[in-house]
């Protein structure tokens, strides 16, 4: 079973095919588990899709439900979640690699393109994840995570609030304010959210911010999913050294 233990964690990862790497982060907020990719809610499935041409590495997010599992404190943020995947990536020798991740997985390329640039050739963002207007306390798929956790002896009430506004008390794509996404070096591409977890307006702001960005208006069902789909392929081809 290919896992890794650092920092008192356990993550569980896969690959799939050959070549330059791409780290993918699965949707579904935080139960993100690799068996989502194989899911009518990723029309892009990386773990079929890009295997042909690149080493596709998926991996399950901690306490997701799948077989990552950490400590949860009321201290953990987005620099947790980032800490898992370098140190996959460290476990794995790859120095640099693309990213592709929807939903939540917007947020952890923002944030790994925030504390590690130099590990990024490029990234594609698909319907991140960001809020337009005031926090309105925890979500319905907070809550929803918190039932498969809430029995656990590390697991308050005081906690899980502490955690969720880590998460998503700061706004607009949470890990990161739009200053920083202005200075963001690295090639990307975003296809748009059009629902309330993941706002047009965010993905549509974060390509306007985002140096050089791509932006794929359509993308997730036919006659738009085939050709988005090779956009993307193309995309991380062109900026593989």
């Amino acid at each position: 079973m290919p896992t890794i233990e650092h920092r008192g964690a356990r993550i569980y990862y896969e690959e799939f095919g050959s070549g330059f790497p791409i780290l993918t982060f699965a949707p579904a907020g935080l139960r993100s588990v690799i068996a989502v990719w194989g899911q009518p809610s990723a029309p892009i499935n990386p773990t079929t899709d890009f295997a042909g041409d690149f080493r596709v590495i998926a991996m399950d997010q901690r306490n997701a439900g799948g077989q990552s599992r950490a400590p949860i404190t009321a201290q953990d943020g987005w620099d947790d979640y980032t800490a898992d995947h370098v140190a996959v990536l460290d476990h794995l020798r790859i120095d640099k690699c693309h990213l592709y991740g929807q939903c939540i997985g917007g947020s952890f390329i923002i944030n790994m393109l925030k504390r590690h640039p130099e590990r990024v050739q490029s990234a594609v963002l698909a319907q991140p994840i960001g809020r337009v207007g005031p926090m309105a306390g925890r979500t319905a798929n907070f809550n929803g995570w918190a039932e498969t956790v809430k029995n656990r002896p590390d697991v308050s009430e005081a906690v899980l609030d502490a955690f969720n506004a880590n998460l998503y008390a700061p706004g607009f794509v949470y890990c990161a304010d739009r200053d920083f996404v202005k200075t963001i070096k690295a090639p990307c591409m975003v296809l748009a959210g059009n629902d309330e977890a993941h706002p047009w307006p965010i993905s549509e702001e974060l390509s306007k911010l985002i140096p050089n960005c791509a932006f794929v208006p359509e993308w997730k069902t036919e006659p738009a999913l085939t050709p988005a789909r090779s956009k993307v392929i193309a995309f991380f081809k062109k900026h593989t050294p």
